[in-house]
């Protein structure tokens, strides 16, 4: 075993103070002005500061009162901050679904007393508007056009075909692995003779689709489905003429091309699903004259939707054509929506549907009124205006919307589907009855 001590003289002393006797014994050999300049070997084992040095150090390192209560209120101000952004953050979100939970119920009770149908409140519509949905849907427009692998085709489509009921067997190219992105899937064409024209019907249907709605459009409100209403003026835009927004008639009765009172005007809406063949035909033979764009919201269309907003319609994205057919006034409008914005006319390469728009939280934007107006079928020599055939491909959709048809006809015209009903491309809307 080492021992810990050693000795020196008679005298033990441990290993740990053997260095400190051995510099004691050099200070006592050294001259006297060495001693004075200061104990050197302890410095040369011990770096020390000079003395000057560590005061001024201890100077710089000791803050001022000053910096001290600022840094002491900057501290405060951080915690309090901190605090109330973990508060907000917490309990905010609850806070804002309680207040919109109460609002909702408060107003459902106010339909309910007042014996009106329930619908959204002003405040619940611009809470709705106020939503993203433009960017969501170019954000869904980037996604669907994205590539597709081929191993992951079948099972992507064929899980979307077993959700929203899609018939891959009415499809020109039933095989998955034929398209390459979510987009080429949806807009994808039928085969040939699957869908057949009725040819003994004035009017047919222009796409697969929900009836919404049909019926009457004399009045200045005509009702998107039953119970809710909005205005044919906020629809179409001011009269197309300056001589008929002179006349001193109702709006819908300046829109007629025959004055003696044989024709009345009617409308049907039919809601594409996203399962639904999601290109749209001519419903009967018609030449458009106008194009206006109206670049509004991309709110849902969904009939759930349509009964529960008014004027949804008016408020979103549209692309309508006006003109006239055999009978007077016909109009065509196809409706964007959530998902939806972009909107593709085969024979109008100038039109830009899902543009951006801007930020407008709370308010509808301006472009809900405006609207970008094309003159069609001027007539030149070497051009021919354009005319629609029953049955013709007009476009398409990215995914289901809404198409709703707006036309003159007589007075006997009778429709042949109720509302709830499912209709294909070509099935008959109504005829024209015997007066007799």
């Amino acid at each position: 075993m080492v021992s810990y001590f050693v000795p020196r003289g008679r005298f033990l002393l441990k290993a740990g103070n053997i260095r400190k006797a051995i510099q004691e014994q050099q200070q006592q050999q050294q001259p006297k002005h060495v001693q004075q300049n200061g104990n050197w070997p302890v410095l040369r084992h011990f770096r020390q500061l000079p003395s000057n040095a560590a005061s001024n150090e201890s100077t710089a390192a000791k803050p001022k009162p000053e910096r001290i209560r600022q840094q002491t209120q900057l501290q405060l101000r951080r915690n309090v901050l901190s605090r109330w952004t973990g508060f907000l953050l917490r309990w905010a979100p609850m806070g804002l679904c309680v207040f919109g939970a109460i609002e909702w119920q408060l107003h459902k009770f106010r339909c309910g007393r007042d014996g009106t149908q329930w619908t959204a409140s002003e405040f619940q519509s611009r809470v709705y508007c106020s939503l993203p949905l433009r960017i969501m849907s170019r954000c869904w427009g980037w996604l669907a056009s994205c590539y597709m692998p081929n191993t992951l085709r079948p099972y992507i489509y064929g899980w979307y075909s077993n959700i929203f009921k899609v018939n891959i067997d009415e499809a020109l190219y039933p095989d998955y692995n034929h398209y390459t992105s979510l987009a080429e899937f949806f807009t994808r064409p039928l085969k040939e003779g699957v869908r057949i024209i009725d040819a003994n019907s004035p009017l047919v249907s222009p796409a697969d689709g929900k009836v919404l709605h049909f019926g009457s459009a004399s009045d200045s409100l005509i009702e998107q489905v039953k119970g809710v209403n909005y205005s044919i003026e906020d629809f179409l835009g001011p009269l197309q003429t300056v001589e008929q927004s002179n006349e001193p008639l109702s709006y819908a009765e300046a829109l007629k091309k025959k004055r003696d009172g044989s024709t009345e005007l009617y409308q049907c809406v039919i809601y594409l699903a996203p399962g639904d063949y999601h290109r749209f035909h001519s419903p009967a033979a018609w030449e458009p004259t106008v194009r206006r764009h109206f670049s509004g919201e991309l709110l849902s269309v969904s009939p759930k939707v349509a009964s529960w907003l008014p004027g949804l319609f008016c408020l979103n994205e549209r692309v309508l054509y006006m003109g006239k057919w055999k009978h007077g006034f016909f109009s065509y409008t196809a409706v964007g929506a959530t998902n939806v914005g972009s909107v593709e006319i085969y024979m109008d390469s100038e039109l830009k549907t899902n543009r951006w728009t801007g930020f407008n939280v709370g308010a509808h934007p301006p472009s809900t009124y405006e609207y970008d107006e094309l003159l069609l079928n001027v007539k030149q020599a070497d051009q021919p205006g354009q005319k629609f055939s029953k049955g013709d491909l007009i476009g398409q959709f990215n995914m289901g919307s809404t198409i709703v048809l707006l036309f003159e006809a007589p007075k006997n015209f009778k429709f042949d589907i109720v509302a709830g009903q499912k209709i294909s491309v070509g099935e008959s809307l109504g005829h024209i009855a015997d007066r007799n």
